[in-house]
């Protein structure tokens, strides 16, 4: 027993016994520094404990206990950033769900999806609006943990909307829509503050509002702004206090350029942009996420019953301007970051943004800019991922082919790594 006693003492003394790095050698053919760059030829990228250590070109010896990752005839790429996700949501016309599915199954549809969206080559992504605050947090922690296999997951939780509006519960009957509806809905300057505060309260990465009216809801009132000029204010600089970013699910023009001048950071869709909004945004410093895997996707369901004859007009409204949103933000030069609306349509299917980005007349090495280094800008992260650099976390992927020539070679991912962890 006192030999033991000492033992220990002696190891306390010591001090605890280094944990051994965990080393990841990875093999590839090819390497993408990040968008502005000139792709390597074959190249060796080391990971230690989550983090780029050393990237050097041909392939290097494998030093003694790491594990090897070879990836003969791929191009490592950074990996992708989806600044607007819904992961606790599938694809759905039946508004009436909500009334009878639990919170918990919500849970388990986000972790399903944060997989999904990983295999897909998304290594972080913004989820902006949830039925409930705590499910996409705790994915937060899960995946970050690797409890749960998916991206970085930086969250708004709920939504903030008007009362009745786009984000607010309605298509119920009165004592319906009073029972699930969501606290996060206001009026006037001090309740909207006051919403900002409960949400970082209770653990908001980021704020998420409803500046104008929208499609897929119930409520039908039209495409322009919901929140009065004040109100808005009111929500950016009590964000701002807080050290939150903005952003503002807008369609019409004047809603867009009120929420600029109130100095959202992010617009959401943008469908009805024109040079008067895109002025707004410009001296604002606010930048598009144009998401039109989206519209593509609810296009799809039109005619089929899938929708409440009230969102199938305000779909039809809104299909003739979805497919030029980027082209006119390119000729009024606002800011473009990438973003999907995965949700709206089925997640894992995000890569296929970057088709329709060149559509609409970005060259493949924007596209990539939009979903890496300037994604990574927009979260204030752009130290942290966005370029397979030295220091970097290790968020990576690999495909065929160089997407710098062709960007749509990133819907077809080979394999991912996020924060040094290989999805599987």
């Amino acid at each position: 027993m006192r030999k033991l006693t000492a033992m220990i003492a002696g190891c306390l003394l010591a001090g605890a016994a280094p944990v051994l790095a965990e080393t990841t050698v990875i093999h590839a053919d090819g390497v993408i520094l990040d968008a502005g760059s000139q792709p390597m030829g074959r190249a060796t990228v080391t990971v230690t404990d989550g983090r780029i250590v050393s990237i050097e070109e041909g392939w290097s010896a494998v030093p003694e206990g790491a594990e090897m990752i070879h990836l003969e005839g791929k191009t490592l790429v950074p990996g992708l950033i989806d600044l607007h996700t819904h992961l606790s949501g599938d694809p759905s016309g039946e508004f009436w769900r909500a009334a009878t599915t639990p919170i918990e199954w919500s849970t388990l549809v986000a972790a399903k999806n944060a997989r999904i969206t990983a295999l897909a080559g998304f290594t972080t992504v913004r989820d902006v609006g949830s039925r409930s605050d705590q499910v996409t947090q705790m994915l937060r922690r899960a995946t970050a943990e690797g409890m749960v296999p998916g991206p970085r997951v930086i969250t708004s939780g709920r939504t903030i909307a008007i009362v009745g509006g786009h984000g607010d519960i309605n298509g119920f009957r009165r004592e319906v829509n009073d029972a699930l509806g969501t606290s996060f809905a206001c009026t006037g300057e001090v309740e909207c503050a006051e919403m900002v505060r409960q949400a970082s309260k209770y653990g908001a990465d980021l704020i998420k509002i409803t500046a104008t009216g929208g499609v897929l809801s119930q409520q039908g009132r039209g495409l322009e702004a919901h929140f009065t000029d004040a109100e808005m204010r009111s929500i950016v600089t009590t964000a701002e206090s807080l050290g939150l970013k903005v952003a503002a699910h807008a369609h019409g023009a004047r809603g867009i350029e009120a929420a600029a001048r109130a100095g959202v950071h992010t617009i959401e869709h943008g469908t009805y942009l024109d040079e008067a909004a895109a002025k707004a945004m410009r001296e604002n410093g606010t930048t598009l996420v144009p998401t039109l895997m989206a519209f593509e996707g609810i296009k799809g369901n039109l005619g089929k019953g899938f929708y409440t004859p009230v969102v199938e007009e305000k779909i039809r409204a809104v299909a003739a301007y979805a497919g030029t949103i980027v082209e006119r933000a390119r000729k009024w030069n606002v800011n473009i970051a990438f973003g999907t609306d995965a949700g709206v349509f089925p997640h894992g299917q995000n890569g296929g943004e970057f088709r329709l980005l060149l559509n609409n007349g970005m060259t493949s090495r924007e596209a990539l800019a939009t979903a890496t280094t300037g994604a990574a800008k927009i979260l204030g992260m752009e130290s942290e991922i966005g370029r397979i650099a030295v220091g970097y976390s290790a968020d990576i992927i690999a495909v065929e082919g160089n997407p710098l020539d062709d960007a749509t070679v990133l819907e077809d991912v080979d394999w991912v790594m996020v924060r040094g962890r290989v999805i599987e």
